[in-house]
């Protein structure tokens, strides 16, 4: 089927818009999720389903972030050039991969199990109201946490349909990892966040301690990491890992200062990227190694 060039023209420029690319950095942890929840290689249909749910969960938790934001991505240098205040993309059009999106994530739930479905108006709660937090409170770094670490908690779930500890000490540290990079990530909009009245931690407490604040979340975010591989009774190869996730965040704190954040994508698009792959592997790798 040959679809018309305009359609395929509005695609990208969707997909660019909700770096639908960055789906990477989440999906590894959604896969770690399921990998402990099976202790081993989980079923192709849950991971098939998982993929799908996650697919559809970060481009419906995207869409809305740019539906709702779209006015302030207009008053803001840095995102005024995005897709929606560039009229590149209507309101409509991004609406309805919204629903789409929505849809999808709710199919592969019920594909999954009762309990995914039952925990859908959570998930589908914390992923609306995330965007409206940086109204009203300098904590939305940590509801964002909350909203990513739905990913390893939402696949223990479809695996194992409950929701044990291990999950949630996963889900933690996977959350904090995302709040802390979140805090530095806002440090690059602290003049425009204390003028538009935009609540960050750094527009808060002032980039020094955003920052400070970022690398104590993180440490925090380690030990829940590896709290797992000790709840579980993971092997050398899981810990090895933790190892080269903490030295993977001691390096992308140090490409950032409060004076110079030019290299802040850097550390979002290559480092993280590569902490959560690697996670992964040595997950993987630890898991293979007990039989």
């Amino acid at each position: 089927m040959a679809y018309p060039p305009a359609f395929l023209r509005k695609l990208g420029i969707f997909l660019e818009m909700i770096k639908f690319e960055h789906t990477i950095f989440a999906l590894p942890f959604a896969y770690l999720g399921a990998w402990l929840a099976a202790g081993g290689v989980p079923s192709f249909h849950h991971l098939l389903w998982i993929t799908l749910a996650m697919a559809g969960a970060r481009t419906a938790a995207m869409s809305l972030n740019r539906l709702i934001d779209r006015h302030i991505d207009a008053l803001n240098p840095r995102t005024a050039n995005r897709a929606i205040p560039r009229g590149l993309i209507s309101i409509a059009e991004v609406w309805v991969y919204t629903i789409l999106s929505f849809a999808l994530l709710f199919i592969s739930a019920w594909q999954l199990n009762e309990l995914c479905v039952k925990l859908l108006p959570v998930a589908v709660f914390v992923l609306v109201i995330y965007s409206y937090t940086k109204r009203w409170t300098w904590a939305c770094h940590f509801v964002l946490g909350f909203a990513d670490s739905l990913a390893p908690m939402g696949a223990w779930v479809g695996v194992k349909a409950s929701l044990d500890l291990p999950a949630w000490i996963l889900g933690i540290g996977m959350g904090l990892w995302v709040a802390g990079f979140d805090i530095i990530y806002a440090c690059q909009d602290y003049d425009f966040d204390r003028k538009y009245g935009i609540h960050s931690i750094p527009a808060r407490f002032g980039k020094d301690k955003g920052l400070l604040i970022a690398k104590i979340v993180h440490a925090v975010s380690l030990v829940f990491l590896a709290g797992v591989g000790f709840v579980l009774q993971l092997g050398i190869f899981y810990f090895i890992g933790v190892v080269i996730a903490a030295l993977i965040l001691i390096r992308e704190h140090r490409l950032v200062s409060p004076e110079d954040l030019s290299k802040l994508n850097v550390a979002f698009l290559q480092m993280n990227g590569y902490l959560s792959v690697l996670m992964f592997i040595f997950t993987v790798v630890d898991l293979a190694l007990r039989f």
